[in-house]
């Protein structure tokens, strides 16, 4: 007898991802689904633009995810922040977010998020790059030690929480998603979600 796979609005959905904050922008969608890490080795391959580097990383994560559960719909993401060809990661410690800060002082940084929705049994693959450009205020040495005394962007790439007080750090952002800088693009995600379970919109699930 033929095996009789799944719906595709029946799959299991994983995110490739133990990120609290991706885990909690996914949550907004209203779907069940589960976290699970990916394993993925996270280093920048030479001459790797910030941009290839993201796409690549978040379809890794989704990939090696979907390997472990081909039966499901599997959400990978990864972002970089970048200045100019400099890739900042996260900060792991007060030293290195105020460091980070310093850095991104007066300047213009690009955010790639990728994220990238694999489906091996269905023949899911979808890919998305969001750029985000942030325009730093000119901030001083005790501005800097405040806000990350204040709010500890320890696991932030930039060393700032954009949903929190970290919006008091810019002149402007340039973005298409305001969830992109969060760390998961909701617009396209929603939008690939409902395509990749046969057009089923999430509204009206």
């Amino acid at each position: 007898m033929a095996e009789t796979l799944p719906h595709p609005s029946t799959r299991p959905i994983w995110l490739a991802s133990t990120s609290r904050y991706r885990r909690e922008l996914l949550g907004r969608l209203g779907l069940p689904f589960d976290c699970e890490a990916p394993k993925v080795e996270e280093i920048r391959l030479t001459g790797e633009a910030p941009a290839a580097l993201a796409q690549r990383l978040a379809l890794a994560k989704a990939r090696a995810v979907a390997e472990r559960h081909p039966g499901a719909l599997v959400i990978g993401s990864d972002q970089v922040c970048a200045l100019g060809d400099a890739v900042f990661g996260k900060p792991g410690d007060a030293a290195g977010a105020r460091t980070q800060l310093a850095q991104l002082s007066g300047r213009t940084a690009q955010f790639f998020t990728a994220v990238a929705v694999v489906g091996l049994q269905a023949g899911v693959w979808k890919q998305h790059l969001d750029e985000t450009r942030c325009v730093f205020r000119a901030l001083n040495t005790d501005e800097i030690a405040a806000y990350v005394a204040a709010e500890e962007p320890f696991d932030c790439a930039g060393s700032f929480k954009v949903e929190g007080l970290g919006i008091s750090l810019f002149e402007r952002i340039e973005s298409q998603d305001p969830t992109a800088l969060i760390g998961l693009p909701l617009i396209w995600t929603s939008s690939a979600m409902a395509a990749a379970r046969g057009g089923a919109s999430l509204a009206s699930r």
